[in-house]
């Protein structure tokens, strides 16, 4: 079947690893990755632990559908609870990593305790084995793959791995795979190096176990194929201008958050967005975009890979090979350019870079930056603080700089690691913070957007576009077409998103198949691969089992309804500019509405008769 049924247990406070049988009752109602992991973080942690201290654990998991043929079927993800939020974490990633773990024949690796000193683990099959990662620790993600490399000298080993922000305590440390996809958000990394775990080493020779119908299962996916190849965004749009195509849309809508948030549109997207990655520079005759690439069994290819102009400021230092990585992609250019007011996009580029060689989110690291720098404004943050650097917005020399000691952990970096919470605390001023629960927000703003709003305030893992993406609905047109700045009815959009979203995320497939699938696309390849009748309404129960789930955990962790708020800002203070002028997110109309749909009480708790519902555990 689908699930390779196999768990790999890894216990770092005593070294030593073990398999078990994956628990099928909980596969069957929570099918894997997202889902199923969390049902076991729930099962074996108290959600009141320390997210940073032995008792937190590390889950890798895979879904039934990644390492196989179905478009986007390589996907991971790293559950734990988070630091940066005390809330239950959930971060996916792409690339070939996730492939190549459940080809080694496991659904998830459990880790944990905490080893007592710096730990790698190698995966070769049914050959498991912790080893000394000393010379390793203290080193990037990319130095570390490079030594790791050299040390197993297997080409088709798949590495993923912390850098040195997350050793140095930074709130919202990533863990990075293939050297530029990450589990970015939520402070994963973080937990992984508490732990004293550097890195996976992986390479699986098993391939994945005969699917339930493989006739039915080809056919399943060479259909879901054909939707996305002839679909404008999926087949055209994101492998063009990969999800920086958003820039100049967004932008022209009014709801780009601009200078952490006080504006709402950037007088320099055109110079940073999809379009711009393709232009020639003057310096050089060359384009920021090398080209596209990628993930495992992937159709769409919305990667990007770029290169700096060598003649930047930035990269005066840096090898030639430094130059060629990763390129921006739309949250991470928004974040490190519009939301610090930079249009430099060789400045945005290596910033990004430093985010994937040091394994940093740079959604919440732009964010932040951003908090300091009005508080630089204000004069509430001085060059004592930072050594010298004036922090303007829009100085391409700040970002750079920031990012640089951020990823190091050194002088006024370790305050930008706090994350934008704790640094506007610190400083004096919460209100400044664009967070829900602690987690920075990304690049559409809720007052032109008003479903992402409520998408936000109720997401378990804090603000985030990935757990319910309205914007397909409300700027796109996906599956339908709602009024961005209509409060109404976006109750029932915002969790129907959320709901399937969970759902897709368990299976192993990437949301951004979902600009052109519904679930009567992605059910059928589900059904066929794994054993029972997995209809798109069971699929929407199981997503909405999830969401209640997560909620739970969160509950136990001590987060409550109250928490289901937005910044005072995009609340009482309305958009500056565009189609929005003046209009404020209306989270006090869609929230009563929202908890009413999801079975909850009025005051956001889920009730015993949902839980009962739902088969969740107490």
């Amino acid at each position: 079947m689908a699930w390779t049924r196999k768990v790999l247990r890894v216990n770092l406070t005593s070294g030593t690893v073990s398999n078990e049988p994956l628990n099928m009752q909980w596969a069957n109602d929570y099918l894997g990755q997202r889902g199923l992991a969390t049902r076991y973080l729930v099962e074996e942690i108290d959600p009141a632990c320390d997210a940073l201290g032995p008792d937190n654990k590390l889950i890798f998991a895979t879904g039934p559908l990644t390492g196989t043929s179905a478009s986007t079927g390589g996907r991971y993800s790293v559950i734990c609870k988070s630091p940066l939020t005390q809330a239950v974490a959930c971060s996916n990633s792409g690339g070939f990593f996730g492939a190549e773990l459940k080809f080694a024949g496991y659904d998830m690796v459990i880790f944990e305790g905490k080893a007592a000193s710096p730990m790698y683990l190698n995966i070769e099959d049914d050959k498991v084995e912790l080893r000394s990662a000393d010379a390793l620790w203290g080193q990037s993600v990319w130095a570390a793959d490079k030594i790791l490399r050299s040390s197993h000298q297997d080409p088709q080993a798949k590495i993923a791995c912390v850098g040195r922000s997350a050793e140095e305590g930074c709130l919202y440390a990533a863990v990075v795979n293939d050297l530029h996809r990450a589990a970015g958000r939520s402070g994963v990394g973080t937990v992984m190096a508490s732990k004293n775990l550097k890195a996976i080493v992986c390479r699986g020779t098993k391939g994945v176990g005969n699917v339930a119908d493989p006739k039915a299962f080809m056919a399943a996916t060479k259909a879901g194929k054909a939707v996305l190849a002839e679909n404008a965004v999926t087949g055209q749009g994101l492998p063009t201008y990969g999800t920086q195509v958003l820039m100049n849309v967004i932008n022209e809508v009014g709801a780009l958050p601009t200078r952490n948030m006080r504006e709402v549109q950037f007088e320099g997207a055109n110079d940073v967005g999809g379009e711009a990655m393709h232009e020639p520079r003057k310096s050089d005759g060359k384009p920021n975009l090398t080209t596209n690439g990628a993930c495992f069994s992937c159709t769409i290819a919305c990667g990007r890979i770029s290169t700096i102009d060598r003649t930047h400021f930035s990269v005066k230092d840096k090898p030639e090979y430094w130059i060629n990585s990763g390129g921006l992609e739309y949250e991470a250019a928004w974040a490190l350019g519009p939301d610090t007011g930079v249009d430099d996009i060789d400045a945005l580029t290596y910033a990004n870079f430093l985010c994937n060689e040091d394994g940093m989110d740079p959604i919440s690291f732009g964010s932040t930056l951003a908090a300091a720098m009005e508080m630089f404004e204000m004069g509430v943050i001085t060059t004592e603080h930072t050594g010298g650097m004036e922090l303007k917005f829009g100085s391409a020399e700040a970002l750079c700089w920031a990012a640089e000691v951020t990823a190091k952990g050194e002088g006024f970096g370790k305050d930008l690691g706090l994350g934008s919470k704790r640094l506007c605390e610190k400083y004096g001023q919460p209100q400044l913070s664009m967070t829900v629960k602690g987690q920075e927000f990304p690049a559409y703003d809720p007052r032109g957007i008003q479903g992402i709003g409520l998408a936000y305030a109720t997401s378990n893992r804090g603000a985030c576009h990935l757990r319910g993406y309205t914007i397909a609905s409300e700027i796109l047109g996906i599956p339908e077409k709602t009024d961005p700045l209509e409060s109404a009815g976006k109750a029932g959009l915002v969790k129907a998103f959320q709901d399937a979203t969970a759902a897709v995320d368990s299976a192993g497939l990437c949301v951004f198949t979902t600009f052109a699938w519904t679930m009567d696309d992605i059910a059928p390849q589900v059904d066929a691969a794994c054993e029972g009748d997995w209809s798109p309404e069971r699929m929407m129960e199981v997503g909405e089992r999830i969401w209640n789930m997560e909620r739970q955990f969160n509950e136990k962790s001590g987060l409550t309804g109250a928490d289901d708020t937005l910044p005072q800002r995009l609340l009482g203070e309305g958009a500056n500019s565009g189609p929005a002028a003046g209009k404020v997110n209306e989270l006090d109309k869609m929230l009563p509405e929202y908890y009413e749909a999801r079975g909850w009480s009025a005051d956001g708790v889920v009730t015993a008769e949902t839980q009962q519902k739902f088969g969740l555990p107490g």
